[in-house]
């Protein structure tokens, strides 16, 4: 492949596994909704090939320095997201025990509990991922600088 050949290769491989990425996601959230019975079995082939695609993906971004185009690794950002994450969870918790138990007050309790839990575990698993992206730039940063003072004095 010539090199314009090789970027549009990539920009549809780059979109493809995002589009994989978030139906993945919307599958798991349709079926965690309407599922009836057996939800964890109907689910797990979606959960484990989101999760290693979503394992993979965070690895191989911060071991190669990069994080996003416009989002910075800070504490606005990643509770922004967490809120995002637990809303969305606790909406989703919320239908599916209305769904499946017609409870009210018990299906608000569980979409409440459950928009907490994965506020703090994504505010948790971001920070930490933040901190791990800066210390992975840093050594690249010094790794890169060493280089380059290496080539000047020879």
């Amino acid at each position: 492949l010539d090199e314009m050949q090789e970027q549009k290769l990539l920009k549809i491989e780059r979109n493809g596994a995002w589009f994989a990425f978030w139906g993945l996601l919307a599958a798991i959230m349709i079926q965690l909704i309407i599922g009836k019975e057996n939800i964890l079995q109907n689910i797990a082939g979606e959960w484990i090939i989101f999760m290693s695609l979503a394992v993979y993906m965070g690895v191989a971004c911060i071991k190669n320095g990069i994080w996003d185009r416009k989002l910075s690794p800070n504490p606005k950002t990643n509770v922004i997201f967490s809120l995002v994450a637990g809303i969305c969870t606790g909406i989703i918790i919320f239908a599916s025990t209305f769904i499946k138990y017609h409870k009210l007050t018990g299906s608000i309790a569980a979409g409440i509990f459950a928009a907490l839990g994965v506020f703090v575990s994504a505010l948790i698993a971001l920070s930490a991922s933040a901190a791990l992206y800066k210390k992975r730039v840093r050594t690249l940063e010094a790794a890169a600088d060493k280089q380059s003072d290496d080539n000047k004095s020879k």
